[in-house]
């Protein structure tokens, strides 16, 4: 099969297409997938430079997201048969190749039956942004029909799936971005308000929409400086929810005196750790979400395409921060 190989660890052209074995089922809970697109995300372009950060030894072959169709299954697998249509986030892990390659091996507790809706480099560009911004808004802290929460990074990957679901649970949703551009796109994805951080400062516009109480949830996929802001701009006994570390020199002084909670997100961390009840509820998640697909009320915006050979242009157009989105490499 064709696949893109990470060669060595560094900039976007240690990726390259190559010819690889398939992949043959060694578990009774696999199932074969014909990839037919793979999703693109932040993540992905990490583990290209920093392999050795993650928790468990990284293979050579990258990618989280994919959409496919079935084409082999394990004896204890139930739900699915060769021919279905399906979509799933595993990260790669040990000998379990990711997705930016023809053929696939997944556990089937990740896999979702793919929304009729959606083509596949729709579907491919869905499951990683859905599990993290369902885990983070539902799972961490429990959103009401009356929060206000705060989203940054509202016409990005994560940020716009977020926005969504946090209207479809009945909150009200400010968001920050970086152009007017990006601003009209996240109101079109139901945004009440949205704010220019290099324009106005976030804490202010956030307290103003607020009446100077603060959000009731802060979702933050930026961290660093946003991160810390952010406790400001949040209610007492608010929550702050991040997905990523802070790092040493954060001053915890204002959550601390604020009684708010600090919840983290890392939706990969299942597969990583062999978590097979959580990874279950990924799956589960996907299915939910796939009826939101199907009743029209929840979408994924593709602000690229390219093909599998093009995957170092992918990872150096998403790494420019330039796109509205997700970037998905498409399968022949």
């Amino acid at each position: 099969m064709k696949a893109i190989v990470m060669t060595a660890p560094g900039a976007p052209e240690v990726l390259k297409l190559q010819d690889l074995p398939d992949p043959v089922l060694t578990q009774d809970t696999d199932i074969l997938v014909r990839v037919k697109a793979a999703g693109v995300n932040p993540v992905d372009t990490k583990m290209r430079a920093k392999p050795g950060a993650y928790p468990a030894p990284l293979p050579p072959v990258l990618g989280c997201d994919g959409a496919g169709v079935v084409e082999e299954i394990g004896k204890a697998v139930t739900g699915f048969k060769p021919g279905d249509e399906v979509y799933y986030c595993q990260a790669p892990h040990h000998d379990r190749l990711g997705n930016y390659a023809q053929r696939a091996l997944v556990d089937h507790r990740l896999v979702a039956t793919k929304p009729k809706r959606l083509s596949f480099t729709e579907a491919a560009a869905a499951p990683l942004v859905l599990i993290t911004a369902w885990e983070a808004l539902h799972d961490r802290v429990a959103i009401q029909p009356w929060h206000k929460v705060l989203v940054h990074a509202g016409a990005g990957g994560v940020g716009h799936v977020a926005i969504q679901l946090a209207r479809i649970a009945g909150a009200e949703v400010c968001t920050t971005v970086g152009s007017a551009e990006k601003a009209e796109f996240a109101r079109s994805f139901g945004a009440n308000l949205t704010i220019n951080y290099k324009e106005k400062n976030f804490v202010t516009a956030v307290l103003d929409w607020t009446g100077g109480q603060g959000a009731d949830i802060a979702f933050d996929t930026v961290g660093g400086k946003t991160l810390a802001e952010t406790f400001s701009a949040v209610r007492h006994y608010g929550d702050v929810v991040t997905l990523l570390a802070p790092g040493p020199e954060m001053d915890w002084s204002v959550p601390r005196v604020r009684n708010q909670r600090v919840s983290f997100e890392l939706m990969l961390m299942p597969v990583f750790f062999g978590q097979t009840e959580a990874m279950a509820h990924q799956g589960k998640i996907l299915d939910q979400c796939r009826e939101l697909f199907q009743a029209g009320e929840l979408r994924v915006h593709v602000g690229a395409t390219l093909p599998l050979a093009q995957a170092a242009e992918a990872h150096a157009l998403l790494e420019s921060g330039k796109t509205k989105g997700k970037i998905v490499l498409t399968v022949d």
